[in-house]
This record gives C-alpha cells, sequence and structure tokens, in this order.
C-alpha cells in the first residue's frame, strides 16, 4: 500500500459523498460526457455553455472568441484559446512558470518518495510514476507543484520551461474526481486514476509533468501525439522520443503542451537542488499560467 500515513476520519455525511463517489460508474458517465461534449446542436449547445459560464464565472474576456455563439461544441469551449497577451510568461531566463491557470493543491518537497496529497497525507513518487523505481530515484528530496483546473478555468497546459520530450507514459486507472474534497478523503488518488507522464530533458536534469484523468475529463491531448485518451487502454503504454533529430519534441517555455477537454490535475516534479519555488505559493491559493512557479538554483 502506497499511502504513508492514516488519511483523516470524515463525518458521517462525507462518508456518504465518498461512498457515492466510489459507486458511479466512472467510466460510462467519462464516456457520455465525451460523446455530448463533441456534439455540434447550434443553439442548444450555446444555451448550454452560456448557462454553464455564467454559473461557473467564466471570463469570455480574456478568450480569442468571446462569445458562446463562437464555439460549435463543448470541447471547442472547454479548449478555448485565449489573447495572445492574456498570460505573460515570467520572462527571467532562470525563472520557471506554472503550467496551467487552478488553485495549488499542494507544493513543497518530496521528502524521500513523498508527496503531499492534502492536509499532511501523502503517496508515493513510485505509485505516481507507475511503479518505474529508476525514475522515482531522479526526484527523490525534489520539489513539487499539483494545480487543480476547475470546470471554469482555462484548460490548455503549458511548459513551465524549455524542455526537450524524452518520455510519454500512459497509465490506466480510475477516473475518480480530483476536486479537493476528494483529495482530502481518497487515500493516493493521484496514483490511482488515469493519467499520463511526460519526461523532459532540461538544463537542469530530468522534469516531469503529468496530466491526470478524471471523472468527466472525457480526453487528455498533447502537441504533438494529439488525443491520447480515448481510446482508453488496459495496460500502460510507453513511447520514447529522441534527443534531437527526427521525431524528437523539443518546447519553450510557457508554449502549449496538451489540454484537458474538462478540468483535472497537473503535477510537476523537480530534482533535488534544481529549484528554488515560489514562497509566495501556497496550497488553495488560485493561480494563472505564465505566474511565477520558481527560480532556478545558482
Amino acid at each position: 500500500m502506497s499511502s504513508l500515513k492514516p488519511y483523516p476520519s470524515p463525518t458521517y455525511r462525507e462518508r456518504l459523498k465518498i461512498a457515492f463517489h466510489y459507486m458511479l460508474p466512472q467510466q460510462c458517465i467519462t464516456r457520455l460526457a465525451g460523446w455530448f461534449a463533441q456534439k455540434e446542436w447550434g443553439i442548444v449547445t450555446h444555451t448550454v455553455i452560456k448557462l454553464f459560464a455564467k454559473a461557473y464565472q467564466v471570463d469570455f474576456k480574456e478568450a480569442l472568441k468571446e462569445k458562446p455563439e463562437d464555439y460549435a461544441s463543448f470541447n471547442a469551449f472547454f479548449i478555448r484559446q485565449l489573447k495572445e497577451d492574456a498570460r505573460p510568461i515570467v520572462e527571467d531566463s532562470s525563472d520557471l512558470c506554472l503550467p496551467a491557470d487552478g488553485r495549488i493543491s499542494e507544493c513543497g518537497s518530496i521528502k524521500t518518495q513523498q508527496l503531499l496529497q492534502a492536509k499532511g497525507y501523502h503517496f508515493t513518487l513510485s505509485a505516481l510514476l507507475a511503479g518505474d523505481d529508476e525514475l522515482a530515484q531522479q526526484f527523490v528530496d525534489g520539489q513539487f507543484i499539483t494545480t487543480y483546473l476547475s470546470p471554469r478555468d482555462y484548460h490548455r497546459v503549458h511548459m513551465p520551461c524549455d524542455a526537450t520530450l524524452r518520455k510519454m507514459v500512459y497509465v490506466p486507472g480510475e477516473l475518480f474526481s480530483v476536486n479537493p474534497f476528494l483529495a482530502r478523503h481518497i487515500p493516493d488518488l493521484f496514483a490511482r486514476n488515469e493519467r499520463v507522464i511526460c519526461v523532459f530533458d532540461t538544463t537542469f536534469g530530468s522534469m516531469v509533468q503529468i496530466l491526470v484523468g478524471a471523472t468527466v475529463t472525457a480526453s487528455i491531448s498533447t502537441v504533438w501525439a494529439g488525443v491520447i485518451n480515448p481510446p482508453r487502454y488496459d495496460e500502460v503504454k510507453v513511447w520514447e522520443y529522441p534527443e534531437s533529430g527526427y521525431g524528437s519534441v523539443s518546447l519553450k517555455k510557457g508554449q502549449e503542451m496538451g489540454a484537458f477537454q474538462l478540468g483535472s490535475t497537473v503535477i510537476n516534479l523537480f530534482p533535488k537542488e534544481s529549484i528554488n519555488l515560489n514562497l509566495n505559493l501556497k496550497a488553495g491559493e488560485p493561480v494563472k499560467m505564465g505566474e511565477l512557479l520558481g527560480t532556478l538554483k545558482k
């Protein structure tokens, strides 16, 4: 078992809520959400987008397309592009930027192999990285940051620094919601859910960016491979990429690297003695893509 500390005892009402999530037909709901989100139903789609945007207070003014009528489907709305100047990227070459809009779930040091999930409760690097102990060892005593994307947030994910892709791993798993409540009550949530692990080479060593799936996250995509899921595989899939030449993938800081069709979670891992996290980042705080994540150590 990968959780390293007992989880907090929920109240009776909370136990009912947790049990409900365990009983949900996650795969069925997610497939249905994906089917609905890709449909182009004209005025029906536009009306639902308007209601959704009002309920979640979506800011259309920062979007490249400012009107609900500009989006043919829910998918197009979820992965809406922003205006060029909507997310300034930290400019200093030693600065890393946050990869996504959302809220910080947790961030800090990776103590031995433990990452903080919520309120002092942990899961292991090895479990998160699908049992790849060799890769996990590169991040022991390093730094991590977990960003939760709510339904209202911008759903594209960007690079925190210049990097070259070396490996992508699809890990099948559960599709629990990743909202803060369940993060506090479902052990090893991020290590149990479906996810796409992207391993990059950087000037300071390896860096991992993980896109974690969730209930009604209809798909995860990357700019180099397109839609990764669906289909949803029953086994781990691995793609390796050369350092240079044909088939290589190099991305700049702030450049888009992937997207969720409905929000989920992004986890970043950094090796020991590589960066100083921005001390202003706190669990629960809202953040925007492009803001300061941390700085390279001298």
